[in-house]
């Protein structure tokens, strides 16, 4: 995509979806029901858009967590866990004092990630939660690392939601941000901007009947702060020791952070 330097993340009081304006409060209902329209075919959604990359970035998000190989309990909260791939990359790579918390605000995903869990055989070591980012219904200092991973472009207010963050990490707790970023390569930005406008809502209709909500997600996807801007929010949230590692020339970055 095109570069982008927005100094904030707060949306302003009247965002698009497609050709329709909405006003920021009604942003999350709209968020809602997107979801609730994709959720059964999210996973095939996502193998297709990015021809199966996202798996590689999703293990390369839980390769930099590293969750301990042992006894020694380690609670991660999985914000927007959605149906539930990094939840179980997490558990699966941990030993077995490792327990994940699936997190998320809509019932069917999470209804989707409790089936393949159940298929997985990995319920022992995750629980599942419904709850919104902005106001996550745990107590402070309960983890010891929150995850999200394409989650956070979709919340109204993201100094909020890392705000919450902080609050349910315990001292030395680990924060990790998987989002859609910035391109960084000259050219590949531009063939990047073409696909996700024209490719990703065909497609979206073409797989799932419906290609208004993933033209909601290619707009939230170009409106999230660059690589940059987001270390600076993560910081001003109370964040130490915050870094970021590009994927795929920028179009994916992880960024790293810790509450110390």
């Amino acid at each position: 995509m095109s570069d982008k330097s927005p100094t904030t993340a707060t949306p302003p009081a009247q965002e698009h979806f497609g050709a329709r304006p909405i006003d920021a409060g009604q942003r999350q209902d709209l968020v809602n029901d997107v979801f609730d329209t994709v959720a059964n075919r999210y996973d095939l959604m996502n193998d297709v858009m990015s021809a199966g990359l996202h798996r590689l970035w999703k293990d390369a998000m839980v390769d930099w967590l590293a969750p301990p190989r042992s006894n020694r309990p380690y609670h991660v909260l999985d914000v927007a866990g959605g149906t539930g791939d990094i939840a179980f990359r997490i558990a699966q790579a941990g030993g077995d004092g490792t327990h994940v918390t699936l997190c998320d605000i809509n019932p069917h995903m999470i209804g989707e990630g409790r089936r393949r869990a159940q298929a997985a055989a990995l319920r022992p070591s995750l629980s599942y939660a419904t709850g919104n980012a902005e106001i996550l219904p745990f107590p402070d200092r309960s983890f010891d690392a929150y995850t999200i991973a394409f989650g956070i472009r979709n919340v109204t207010h993201i100094e909020t939601a890392l705000t919450q963050a902080y609050r349910v990490l315990k001292p030395g707790g680990r924060f990790l941000c998987m989002e859609f970023s910035t391109v960084q390569i000259p050219g590949l930005d531009t063939l990047y901007e073409a696909y996700s406008n024209a490719a990703i809502p065909a497609l979206g209709k073409a797989i799932t009947g419906h290609g208004a909500p993933y033209r909601y997600l290619v707009e939230s996807i170009e409106r999230f702060p660059n690589q940059k801007t987001f270390m600076r929010m993560i910081a001003e949230a109370g964040f130490s020791r915050v870094t970021f590692r590009n994927l795929s020339g920028g179009a994916v970055a992880i960024h790293s952070a810790w509450r110390l």
